[in-house]
């Protein structure tokens, strides 16, 4: 069974984890359900990509409102395909949120331990990992290229939950939609910093396709580099949705040519429990 369940045409939420812990709120946004036009149509959550602030700025309020978690209480981030990962507390809040200038610069991923944030990043293939330590409630959220999942963003992630003294092997791991292999091909630049991770004698999470040409499983590599830092195989569930192939539901920076717009990953606590 697939971890997201959509929920309405705006987004898909983590049916086990929300339906578990009813405070918390889990999913990926969809490309439907908003006012964006053209290359953006419709929902459109990213500052970024050329499209009109004030109607991102509406998307997002029109997010807010369906998961019942005000906007206020978001936290956004300028994403670099890199590997930094920002602790967030309360005092953050509202950063990136209704803007772009204010997002946290150069960072990939977020953690928090406290309720009433909620972590959003953006994509359009790019793999989407989340992170949940059921027994403290910390949470994690990171945005994961192929440069920052060879750079070890997954790995990243763990060692913050350790340094919060919360064990690898206690967390939680869904990876979200994003370009599946079938539709991800990649050349030999990509191919030896992944050779670099993955053990000769190991399964490779590629193929080669033509001359100087893979494709590519992302999805697997972070599970990879997850388990090798200590998570648990069991604990780690893989979507099968793909963002290239199901282009009723999402935007695909390789579908689209790179004119096109991005959907969000979000994780929180709301801090009431909404009946």
């Amino acid at each position: 069974m697939d971890p997201f369940t959509l929920k309405e045409e705006a987004f898909f939420m983590i049916d086990d984890w929300c339906r578990l812990f009813p405070n918390l709120i889990a999913g990926f946004s969809t490309k439907n359900g908003g006012k964006s036009k053209e290359d953006w149509e419709s929902l459109n959550l990213a500052f970024h990509v050329n499209d009109a602030n004030d109607t991102v700025s509406a998307n997002r309020k029109i997010l807010a409102e369906k998961l019942k978690f005000p906007l206020e209480k978001w936290v956004g981030a300028e994403q670099t395909h890199k590997t930094k990962i920002k602790v967030i507390t309360k005092e953050h809040t509202g950063r990136g949120s209704a803007d772009y200038e204010s997002a946290f610069s150069d960072t990939d991923g977020f953690f928090t331990s406290e309720k009433g944030i909620l972590l959003t990043l953006c994509y359009a293939d790019c793999v989407p990992l989340y992170f949940f330590h059921p027994k403290s409630g910390a949470i994690g959220a990171a945005h994961a290229g192929w440069k920052g999942t060879v750079l070890g963003i997954a790995k990243e992630m763990i060692d913050v939950f350790a340094a919060h003294h919360i064990k690898a092997d206690e967390v939680l791991m869904v990876i979200g939609p994003s370009i599946s292999q079938a539709n991800y091909v990649v050349d030999d630049r990509v191919i030896v910093e992944v050779d670099k991770l993955v053990q000769a004698t190991e399964e490779k999470p590629y193929y080669s396709v033509s001359p100087n040409q893979y494709a590519l499983n992302l999805q697997q590599l972070n599970k990879y580099i997850a388990v090798k830092a200590g998570i648990e195989e069991k604990n780690i569930q893989i979507t099968n949705y793909c963002t290239s192939h199901h282009q009723d539901y999402f935007f695909s920076h390789r579908r689209d040519n790179g004119k096109t717009g991005r959907m969000m990953s979000f994780i929180g606590w709301r801090e009431d429990v909404i009946v």
